[in-house]
């Protein structure tokens, strides 16, 4: 009995094995014939079809956007650079950084607060987080700045009964400014106690313990091995806190504090020009937002290797 030919016949239109599949083989096939065989490529359909209605949609927001003359692009551009509101954003970046720094040092000192042995510590530290972290932002802002309420003067020295070394009006103090400051910077510091202590335990404890074994000392254990570890986890939550912080200054406006926001409501209660001065802010907003993002994107690339093993998955 004669083995039957497995070769397509001539002039066959019959398609091989699609793409990812293996070609069969047989013994009247030889490697040349079956790479003549035809391949067909696997539709798309529904890429393609999300691709023109996507296209649709972002062309049709743009024309709506530039023929629309209630958007006032006139306006926006005669105010995108005007005195007050560059010295608003200014303003707003200073608010930004000093707030980051403040939670940043502050949160560090929680972390390992939550880390020490000591219970009274551990204790002050996770009532200070479950406070800060369970208050709105908006309602600690509106409470430092009406502290006066409280305490209408502030003082400095010995307590119960000893003697007063500095004292001051609490109105004078705590302005728009401090109290921004007072807000974002100790609601920031919750949150930066997290991601700390987050970076802390996702160090390997036999570093600690080789540590110890050859004798570095609690602050040379810290600072030489594990912040270098730990930092590589930090980095991407606290730039994404440094970008959400820029944006939450805003709800400083509600303080009568100077940012960007605020300008152009100033501006915008005058001249009831509101959805162009609205624009304004968002442009500077999303510029501001957009550098702090390839500052983001440069330190971790200097902290994961575009090569290196231990860089995230994209």
């Amino acid at each position: 009995m004669s083995a039957e030919s497995h070769s397509p016949p001539a002039g066959s239109t019959s398609p091989g094995p699609g793409p990812g599949e293996a070609r069969p083989t047989g013994p009247g096939l030889s490697a040349a014939e079956v790479a003549t065989w035809p391949l067909r490529r696997v539709p798309h359909l529904g890429r393609w079809v999300t691709i023109v209605v996507t296209l649709l949609v972002i062309a049709s927001v743009v024309t709506t956007a530039v023929n629309n003359t209630n958007y006032g692009w006139s306006v926006v551009g005669q105010y995108l650079f005007a005195s007050i509101i560059v010295h608003g954003i200014l303003l707003t970046l200073w608010v930004t950084v000093a707030c980051m720094v403040i939670g940043i040092v502050l949160g560090n000192v929680l972390a390992f607060m939550r880390r020490s042995s000591n219970y009274l510590l551990r204790a002050s530290s996770w009532l200070y987080i479950w406070f800060f972290r369970g208050t709105p932002v908006l309602v600690q802002l509106i409470f430092w700045y009406n502290l006066a309420a409280l305490y209408p003067r502030l003082s400095i020295g010995i307590p119960f009964g000893g003697p007063t070394l500095a004292s001051g009006s609490t109105n004078k103090l705590i302005t728009a400014y401090t109290a921004a400051l007072l807000g974002f910077g100790l609601n920031e510091a919750a949150y930066q106690a997290e991601i700390v202590r987050s970076g802390i335990e996702s160090v390997d404890p036999g570093q600690l313990e080789a540590a110890r074994a050859l004798g570095l000392r609690p602050a040379q254990t810290v600072r030489k091995v594990l912040l270098p570890q730990a930092i590589r986890t930090m980095i991407p939550p606290t730039g994404n806190e440094f970008i959400s912080m820029l944006k939450t200054t805003s709800l400083a406006s509600v303080i009568a504090l100077s940012d960007v926001l605020y300008s152009a409501q100033k501006i915008y209660s005058t001249n009831f020009q509101t959805i162009p001065l609205l624009i304004v802010a968002s442009i500077w907003y999303l510029l501001a937002t957009s550098v702090l993002s390839v500052g983001q994107e440069f330190l971790e690339r200097r902290f994961f290797p575009r090569n290196g093993p231990t860089r995230p998955p994209r």
